[in-house]
């Protein structure tokens, strides 16, 4: 899992019939204070919103094969699923 930042929104009307009703949004990866990732791989990505989370929340995401079974079909093409919206970071030095 990772934290992220909601910020923008997907509007498909055609497909896949697994993820029909499915809300999806726009997230950019951050680290522990809130910055986004200078050199992350992805500068951003869909994923499915299970939580209803909405544009400038910061969000828990999980990846691969677990973020289908938060819809309770493995064969679901899901690669980002956001779990969590985050109320509040601490980190501890």
């Amino acid at each position: 899992m990772h934290l992220a930042k909601v910020v923008g929104n997907v509007v498909s009307t055609q497909k896949d019939p697994n993820l029909v009703g499915c809300k999806l949004l726009i997230i950019k990866k951050i680290n522990e204070n809130g910055e986004y990732e200078k050199y992350s791989s992805q500068s951003t990505a869909i994923a499915v919103d299970s939580v209803g989370a909405g544009i400038g929340e910061t969000v828990i995401v999980t990846t691969g094969s677990t973020a289908r079974y938060v819809y309770g079909d493995k064969l679901a093409p899901l690669d980002m699923t956001i779990v969590g919206i985050v109320d509040e970071v601490q980190v501890m030095a």
